[in-house]
């Protein structure tokens, strides 16, 4: 603002305005007297000065302070609070409060009291920060304003460095009072204004540099206070009508508290405005002038009637209070400011206030303790509310502010302390406030006190949840792409509502990271087939929201898995461990967990949130370990049923599918889970069984009917399968012959040819014979094209691969998920079935081109490839074997070395080859021998094959050799160039010693290295392959390749004709009926609950916890310690009254007593052990009573 009118001011001889500025800084308009000079007497800024655009404003440095820049603006006096608000949390940048603290008073370079001090560092500050605050102040450095930012600072400094929550201090400061003001001046803005600090008169001040923001308030003054008074109070009343939480979705309004720290008698005026808003306000007892009246009028007149009749209303004038009050009202202000002229006009807002008391909290700084700021702080708020809205339980709205702080601490000793008895409906908001916001110990609490899960969750809610995730987060990204989808077959549907997230966008998510290890999550509610395609999924979807959505008011099946899910997707560390611990199936809930965040941690580019998914992923697969190590060492036999037992809640999937997908291999690395593949592995023989027994009973069948081969009971096999009760006992749950009694003999000959070990033997012994069988066809009997090939062994081994082609077709398209196309994905994500692929490939080449005359090399060089490619494949197949696969997982490791060490090789290689080859020969255009000397022959040289009498001068041989271009191109060899000879003796020398020496060290370093790594984990690597190898040998038929062909016939007609279902299928998956299921998982909650107890324990004994509990312990004996005193000077007060007392009671008995007035038959009482008083003598007080 810019003032229009110049008003003189008398005291200053015509030289001042009464804005402050002087003469000649007004215009000719604003001084010329066009009206008379007494027509205007009073300056107002409304009516004297005029807006205009903005000259200051941008980021402030300040000079030498060494600090991050602060932003600022000069704005006018009636400036919309809404501009101001949206300006600085939008463009500033300044995170959205949680509460809003006003610090007003105490202007002025006076000496602040050192409680006051305490009181703003050790409580404001303190429990601002625990809060998420922002801390309005003058902005300049004086007084009160100064400690404030100082404060913050100091907080500020020592808070961690990834606290999510930050004091923000914002200096309210009126324009024309800032020092040097005139630096921050740019009609362009300043990025950065530099401000040079220092010190100034007691008329001007400096900007504090430890606010984050400036709201210099210009009302056309110069050089006075109070013009931003108004903007100030407009501002905090507009912020009161802010929502709290992200994106202002928090139940509760932005809390805005006043807090009075001394004040001028102007203040009374400023806290009226305020209360008659509602604005709460916390006065400090005791730190001067106004906050001193108001205490006072808080306390003292507490019982003294307003009016005879009733209460005057708002906005009335405060005559209608009783004489009497009124009285004591005057007294109380004229004891506090003696000098002030316009006594009544305070008086009047003393009563305005003393009538809005109930608004007003009054903190005694040197009687209570600074520890209990922050629930003064609470408590002044909550008092507000009430009184605001009358309706509202001031319990609950007590809670929604402790939500809204975080402060779980004084939920816990203020409301939830047992004197309070909670209702659902009480806690249903907070709940979804703590919920949105990321405050896990407050849905704890909410639970343990009331709130039942079960009739919160519903459908309904957990779209509202979902909708609310920040749109920073991965999972909101990757939601809006399914929902683009839905939208975009819904653009031709009337009145369908495109943008609202529903739970198929979630499924289809969890159906991306958990592909096809479990069923659709939600497509029960949502009424949808798991098997329809995608395009009639959306469809149905869309058709069902032009319904009434029924769906929506059903409660959540799974409630506690869905919010586990909720969390995951979040990365919310806490609150889904919370979950987790909350919801059943512990292990398989934390293996999904970890599934789905090593998924997120793929499709994460932020680093820092990419590492912190990796190791909640690691710590959910760490929590499945554990818990089933608990399981397994209760009972082996249910810790086996829990491995393999189907999930409802997790779509059917078991926790080894589930592990699997997760790449849990430290899960796998458990005995309980490798005595469980053991124990499939070998079916109903004994594990002890040595190998030779099993090739002999291979090659002589009858061996089975002898004592050869150990096998289990099959009445004692039979008999457990029944999943045990809570307190059965641990018996062997798998049997190849468990579903009907057979026949000793069938049922034996089923034991030995249905094991996988069985199976798998016979594949290695007939893949060997296989190998043979190609070798001597591709050495000895491989004849030429037809009609005089191939024998009679090559169309054998073509059958034997013919039936290899079917094992690989039935892996592919009839194991594993519905969809045809997520069955091909699966197995060409194995690394060995690219090989399996590779060869058959290879082979189908090589056949078709060895029967044509004119490729007929070609493609026996093929076939000598491909039997590499099938010797290769001996790797997978030793892969189970204990000390060769983890010797297999080393050198699969070490390969991706030697990638690295060729790299560096052929950097060096090209650059050696080139320049041998040109200085060695000047023109020699052949490609494959420029190809030789550039590439093999250095290559060579690395192993000591180096044609010294080719490069050497001195002992060159004599060849035919021509310098002659044109001889030279038509074939003839061309000679050696002599001329740069020593250099080539150099280059080569440099050369092998960087290979020899350098690369080939640097390679057997990172060979060494490798070989360290995995040997400490090769174990763990190895184990989950060996599930991979027994689950395919498990799947696979009894007879080997290629005998395989009848058992393919044989599963064709069982499956597809007679419609048979398959009995080993049920090692892995097993389907409990409902009662087993809930008996198994409430077990499987014992354990969990066990292991916790035992982690708590543990913890409790740490020497952390121990200091913890020392530090709480010392911390209350100091509050105790600190009462004592409080309570002995109190003490002393009354001891000194008391005193006082006594010896005036005294001196009136005995003046009394010796009075002519009084005529007493007998003299005083006196105490035991006191002498009677001199009647003679002068009256003299007694000496104190102790």
């Amino acid at each position: 603002r810019v003032c229009t009118t110049f008003v003189e001011d008398s005291f200053s001889n015509g030289a001042l305005c009464q804005c402050g500025g002087v003469r000649e800084v007004h215009d000719s308009m604003a001084t010329g007297d066009y009206f008379g000079a007494a027509i205007v007497t009073q300056w107002e800024s409304r009516q004297h000065s005029s807006e205009c655009p903005t000259d200051a404003f941008g980021e402030l440095e300040f000079a030498g302070a060494g600090r991050r820049h602060s932003h600022f603006l000069r704005l006018s006096c009636d400036t919309p609070p809404q501009i101001i608000y949206t300006l600085m949390t939008a463009h500033w940048g300044l995170p959205s409060p949680n509460l809003v603290v006003s610090v007003v008073g105490g202007e002025g370079h006076g000496k602040i009291n050192t409680w006051v001090r305490d009181v703003l560092r050790n409580g404001l500050v303190r429990a601002a920060q625990s809060t998420g605050a922002w801390i309005l102040t003058g902005g300049l450095r004086e007084g009160v304003s100064c400690c404030v930012g100082e404060a913050v600072r100091d907080h500020a400094a020592a808070a961690p460095a990834l606290s999510q929550k930050q004091v923000i201090a914002v200096g309210v400061a009126p324009w024309g009072l800032v020092h040097n003001r005139q630096q921050l001046v740019n009609t362009q803005g300043s990025f950065p204004a530099r401000y040079y600090v220092q010190k100034t008169s007691r008329d001007s001040f400096c900007l504090d540099n430890n606010c984050q923001a400036f709201l210099l308030v210009d009302d056309g003054s110069v050089g006075q206070r109070g013009g931003e008074a108004a903007f100030r109070a407009n501002l905090e009343d507009y912020i009161s009508h802010q929502r709290t939480g992200i994106w202002g979705s928090g139940s509760i309004e932005i809390p805005v508290l006043c807090m009075l720290i001394s004040g001028h008698a102007n203040m009374l005026e400023r806290v009226d405005a305020s209360l008659k808003k509602a604005t709460p306000w916390l006065v400090l007892a005791g730190s001067g002038l106004a906050a001193d009246l108001i205490s006072e009028l808080r306390g003292n007149l507490s019982s003294v009637p307003l009016s005879p009749s009733s209460l005057p209303a708002e906005g009335e004038s405060t005559q209608g209070f009783s004489t009497e009050l009124r009285d004591r009202v005057r007294d109380k202000v004229r004891k506090h400011f003696p000098s002030e002229a316009e006594l009544e006009r305070l008086v009047d807002s003393a009563l305005s206030i003393y009538q809005n008391r109930e608004l007003i909290t009054v903190f005694h700084g040197e009687q209570e303790g600074l520890d209990e700021f922050d629930t003064v702080l609470l408590k002044a708020l909550v008092r507000a509310s009430k009184r605001v809205c009358s309706t509202a339980s001031e319990c609950t709205e007590e809670l929604k502010l402790a939500v809204a702080w975080n402060r779980v601490d004084i939920a816990k000793t203020e409301l939830f302390n047992g004197d309070i008895q909670w209702k659902y409906e009480d806690l249903e908001d907070s709940m979804t406030d703590a919920l949105i916001n990321d405050k896990p110990q407050f849905v704890r609490l909410f639970c343990e006190n009331g709130l039942n899960i079960l009739d919160y969750l519903t459908n309904r809610r957990l779209e509202s949840l979902y909708s609310s995730l920040s749109d920073s987060c991965l999972a909101y990204t990757l939601l809006q792409k399914h929902l683009a989808e839905r939208q975009a077959l819904a653009g031709s549907l009337p009145m369908l509502s495109h943008d609202r997230l529903l739970l198929l966008q979630v499924s289809r998510l969890l159906w991306d990271l958990l592909g096809d290890v479990c069923q659709p999550f939600y497509y029960r509610p949502l009424d949808l087939d798991p098997n329809s395609s995608t395009r009639r999924t959306l469809k149905h979807v869309n058709r069902l929201l032009l319904g009434e959505c029924l769906y929506r008011d059903q409660r959540c099946l799974s409630p506690w898995a869905a919010l586990f899910i909720w969390a995951i997707l979040q990365n919310r560390r806490e609150m889904a461990v919370y979950f987790w611990e909350m919801a059943g199936e512990s292990v398989l809930s934390a293996l999904g967990g970890c599934k789905m965040l090593r998924e997120l941690s793929k499709l994460e580019s932020e680093t820092e949130n990419k590492l912190a998914m990796k190791d909640l992923a690691q710590m959910f697969e760490n929590l499945a370990h554990d818990v089933f190590g608990e399981c397994y060492q209760n009972s082996e036999n249910r810790a086996f049923t829990l491995l393999i037992r189907k999930s409802p809640v997790w779509g059917g999937a078991t926790c080894l599918q589930m592990a699997t997908a997760a790449d849990a291999r430290l899960f796998f690395s458990h005995d309980g889970v490798q005595s469980l593949l053991s124990q499939i592995w070998w079916g109903d023989m004994e594990r002890t069984t040595e190998v030779w027994k099993l090739v002999l009973t291979f090659f002589l069948p009858p061996f089975l009917y002898t004592n050869l081969i150990s096998v289990h009971n099959s009445v004692e096999v039979c008999l457990s399968r029944d999943t045990e009760s809570l307190d059965g006992n641990d018996t062997t749950i798998f049997s190849m012959n468990d579903i009907v009694q057979r026949p000793f003999i069938v049922s034996r000959w089923r034991q030995f040819w249905f094991a996988p070990v069985t199976s798998f033997l016979g594949n290695v012994l007939m893949y060997f014979l296989f190998l043979c069988l190609f070798a001597y066809v591709l050495l000895v009997n491989f004849k030429p094209p037809p009609p005089d090939g191939p024998t009679t062994l090559e169309f054998v081994l073509y059958f034997w691969v013919f039936t290899l082609v079917c094992e690989e077709i039935r892996q592919t398209f009839f194991i594993g998920s519905a969809f045809i196309l997520q069955r091909m994905r699966n197995y060409i994500h194995d690394v060995w079935n690219k090989c399996d692929l590779t060869a058959i490939t290879l082979f189908t080449l090589g056949l078709c081109c060895r029967m044509f005359p004119w490729s007929y090399e070609f493609g026996r060089a093929v076939m000598a490839i491909d039997f590499m490619v099938f010797t290769l494949r001996l790797i997978h197949i030793f892969a189970i074997h204990k000390q060769l696969g983890p010797k297999i997982i080393i050198v699969g490791k070490m390969m991706k070395d030697v990638f690295f060490f060729l790299f560096f090789l052929a950097v060096w290689l090209m650059a050696y080859g080139v320049a041998n080859q040109a200085l060695l020969y000047s023109y020699d255009p052949r490609p494959n021998w420029i190809f030789r000397r550039v590439f093999y022959r250095p290559y060579l040289h690395i192993f000591g094959q180096i044609p010294i009498h080719e490069m050497d001068a001195d002992k060159l041989s004599d060849v035919n050799c021509t310098d002659d271009a044109s001889r030279i191109e038509a074939g003839e060899e061309p000679c050696v160039s002599t001329y740069a000879n020593w250099l080539v003796v150099i280059l080569l020398v440099i050369y092998l010693l960087f290979t020899n020496i350098v690369l080939v060290n640097l390679l057997i370093a990172m060979f060494s290295y490798t070989f360290s790594k995995v040997q400490e984990r090769s174990d763990t690597y190895w184990k989950f392959q060996r599930y991979n190898l027994i689950v395919e040998y498990h799947s696979r038929p009894c007879l080997a390749p290629p005998f395989i062909i009848i058992s393919h016939l044989n599963l064709f007609i069982k499956r597809h004709i007679r419609r048979i279902s398959s009995v080993k299928r049920k090692h892995f998956v097993l389907e409990l009926r409902s009662r087993e299921a809930s008996r198994l998982n409430t077990w499987e909650a014992i354990q969990k609950e066990n292991l916790l107890s035992a982690q708590n324990k543990r913890q409790r004994e740490t020497d952390t916890s121990r200091l913890k509990r020392t530090s709480i312990k010392v911390d209350s004996v100091l509050k105790q310690l600190s009462e004592m005193r409080d309570h002995d000077r109190r003490l002393r007060v009354l001891e000194t009254e008391l005193e006082y007392c006594c010896s005036a009671l005294s001196w009136m008995t005995d003046a009394l007593y010796q009075s002519p007035l009084m005529n007493a038959e007998q003299p005083p009482p006196l105490l035991r052990g006191t002498q009677p008083p001199n009647l003679q003598g002068p009256v003299t007080p007694q000496p104190p009573i102790t």
